[in-house]
């Protein structure tokens, strides 16, 4: 449980300073000897921060419990 606390708290604190997980994938398009030619793709899973401070509170009260 407290691995799990810990996870929202992380995710949480990320949603509520960055507004979501973003990412940046890198994919090769054309590999042909010499010529390489890549692009890159920009992900994002937006969080509102109600979600976020929700995750905030419910892992640190999860951290909180005794078990």
């Amino acid at each position: 449980m407290k691995a799990l606390g810990i996870v929202l708290v992380v995710l949480g604190i990320i949603g509520l300073v960055y507004g979501g997980i973003s990412w940046t994938k890198r994919e090769t398009i054309v590999n042909a000897g010499p010529i390489k030619i890549t692009a890159e793709d920009r992900d994002s899973i937006p969080l509102p921060p109600i979600a976020g401070g929700l995750m905030l509170v419910a892992g640190a009260v999860l951290l909180m419990k005794k078990s």
